[in-house]
Order: C-alpha cells, then sequence, then structure tokens
C-alpha cells in the first residue's frame, strides 16, 4: 500500500514541477535586462513555488506513515527512513533544478546594483542545489554502525531545512544591497505571498 501511494505523491509534485517549468520557459529573459518589478515578481514566483514544494516534501517525511497511508513499523527503521529521506531529496533536487532555471529566466534587474542582486540570488539558488545534491551522495555512502546511519539521516534530512534558511538570507541580503529591489520586492504580489509564508 505504501509503495503506490508513496508513487502517487511523488508523481504529483513531478507533475506541478512541469507546469513551473512550462511557465518559465515562456518568460526567458536570462541575460536581459528588465523591470526592477517584473524580476522581484519572477523570483519571488519560482522561489515561492520551490518553498511550497520543499515544506511538502519536509512534511512527508516527517510523517511518511501519513503521507504513505501506511502504519508499518518498518517505515521507522534507520534503512525506511533512509528510503523517505532518499525519496524527498530527489523531489527536492528536481525542485531547485527549476527554481535555479526560474532565477535565471528573470533576467538581471534593471537598476545601479542589479548586476549584484541577480549574482546574489543566483549563487544562493546554485549553492542551495549544490546542497542538497551532496546530501543526496551522503545516502549512497554506505555506513558501519547505527550511529553513522542516524547522523547520515539527521544530515541529509537538514539539508533542507538550511536551503530553505539560506533563501530567506538572500532576500535579505538583496534588500540591503539596492533600495529600488526592495520597493520592487514590497510592491510585488508574489514577494508578498512569499513573505507571508515564512512569517
Amino acid at each position: 500500500m505504501r509503495g503506490p501511494l508513496a508513487w502517487i505523491v511523488a508523481a504529483g509534485g513531478v507533475v506541478l514541477l512541469i507546469v513551473v517549468v512550462a511557465l518559465i520557459g515562456n518568460r526567458d529573459e536570462s541575460g536581459e535586462a528588465v523591470p526592477a518589478g517584473e524580476w522581484a515578481q519572477s523570483v519571488c514566483g519560482a522561489i515561492g513555488v520551490w518553498r511550497g514544494e520543499l515544506e511538502s516534501i519536509v512534511e512527508d517525511v516527517r510523517t511518511p506513515n501519513a503521507a504513505a497511508g501506511s502504519e508499518e513499523p518498518g517505515s521507522e527503521t534507520p534503512q525506511g527512513r533512509t528510503g523517505f529521506i532518499r525519496v524527498g531529496l530527489d523531489r527536492a533536487v528536481q525542485a531547485t533544478e527549476t527554481m535555479v532555471e526560474g532565477v535565471e529566466n528573470a533576467g538581471t534587474p534593471d537598476t545601479e546594483d542589479g548586476e549584484q542582486v541577480a549574482d546574489i540570488v543566483s549563487s544562493w539558488a546554485d549553492s542551495a542545489l549544490d546542497d542538497l545534491e551532496g546530501a543526496q551522495d551522503s545516502l549512497d555512502e554506505e555506513s558501519d554502525s547505527l550511529e553513522g546511519s542516524i547522523g547520515q539521516i539527521t544530515g541529509a534530512a537538514g539539508a533542507i531545512g538550511t536551503v530553505l534558511t539560506s533563501g530567506t538570507k538572500a532576500l535579505v541580503d538583496v534588500v540591503r544591497v539596492d533600495p529600488e529591489i526592495a520597493s520592487a520586492i514590497r510592491g510585488s504580489s508574489t514577494c508578498q505571498e512569499l513573505r507571508e509564508e515564512e512569517s
């Protein structure tokens, strides 16, 4: 029972990512200067969809039995928990790849410090992807002990929380660097939604 439902949940996440990729593909402004408001709307939209997907993943990892519709005790073993985290990380990497593309496609804000602002957000997005891929790789290494397995699980699951926190910091840094962007972010509906989700 757990297997089919878990795959349905994962498939739902993939469908959402395909829709977002299609929307992003229609607005490819990479390498172009764009108005600050348009840039803020695009970037916050990409980050907002990504954040929602990661929050869903975290919830599924926290309560795997509820996500899978099962009360099987085997899922609470280190091996079972690792499997849930591995699936969660796979979904998180897919969501982050889509977000990285969305950030790139947003272009560069046409402001005095627009290039620096775009670099801050792009560097954070690339770093988030690297961190999640590193967490994925860490689960591929066999641990010799139960303590080692628990450490792997904890580190891999913690990577998702870390990239969520670092995303908030990146947006705060952007606001400090460029007053025009700060104003654009305040006026953007997608940025307002993102702030409400974070709070």
